[in-house]
């Protein structure tokens, strides 16, 4: 099932990604309207990681595109952010959290212009909204995980980009900086920023997302969650891995959603 969109911010079309001569993705296809907060969920292996970062145009594609704001990456750039996994990135780089933050308006400014006063002051704004204002100057090194990860958070945000696209942004982290971030997402959204995730706790996902994705190496469906989050779907997306369905079944009826047959 694939919802069908007037003017979408992100198309995806017949995209496919291949380690190998493995497909890792097979002609994915979708889109997503403006001010949505969506979720991209499935089972391990399933591409979800390797989808935004095709996008982002990180790897290569054996096939398909995807289109920004109806343009090619390149051509929008300024109106995109990305939010690595965490894991990947080196934490052992020499800098404090207001310089991990001050990258994203090199990116905004360009990488060889001066920042300016304001810049630091957007900075500074940026690790208060995600509550680091009093580790400016800490070492990332020094900072626990869900720190260095509220960090790289506000480094997006000082992009200014209307368009985000994050790896797995709750993962390791604990409940406190968990509902701090799941707080923020929602507050861009409602100011009309589009925000894709990749998720992997399917029993919040319904809670967390208005727009879901599943994804299993092809696409399975992707609208809003009321008609995307059934059994019949999720069985689809997990088959035999869905050790949780007989729990989702009882979630997904306290909750009322549809059940399509």
């Amino acid at each position: 099932m694939i919802t069908q969109v007037e003017n979408p911010i992100l198309e995806v079309h017949n995209l496919t990604v291949a380690y190998n001569k493995k497909p890792a993705l097979w002609n994915v296809d979708f889109s997503i309207p403006k001010g949505k907060l969506v979720g991209i969920i499935g089972p391990n292996g399933a591409g979800k990681s390797t989808l935004i970062k095709a996008i982002m145009g990180l790897i290569p594609l054996s096939s398909g595109y995807a289109k920004l704001f109806g343009q090619d990456l390149n051509s929008v750039r300024d109106k995109v952010s990305y939010v690595p996994q965490r894991e990947s990135v080196d934490w052992d780089f020499p800098a404090s959290a207001l310089d991990v933050v001050l990258m994203g308006c090199y990116r905004r400014r360009g990488l060889f212009r001066w920042l300016t006063k304001s810049d630091k002051t957007l900075a500074m704004d940026c690790l208060k909204q995600v509550r680091m204002e009093g580790f400016a100057d800490r070492q990332i090194a020094q900072l626990s995980g869900g720190q260095q990860q509220r960090v790289f958070l506000a480094r997006s945000l000082a992009q200014q980009a209307e368009l985000y696209f994050m790896d797995e942004p709750f993962a390791g982290i604990d409940a406190t900086t968990e509902s701090a971030i799941l707080e923020l997402l929602s507050e861009m959204r409602d100011d009309g920023k589009t925000i894709l995730v990749v998720h992997h706790d399917l029993q919040s996902a319904y809670e967390y997302f208005d727009w879901i994705i599943l994804l299993n190496t092809r696409l399975v469906a992707s609208g809003p969650k009321l008609q995307i989050f059934n059994p019949k779907l999720l069985q689809q997306t997990y088959g035999g891995k869905l050790s949780v369905l007989s729990q989702m079944g009882d979630l997904l009826q306290e909750k009322e959603f549809p059940v399509r047959e």
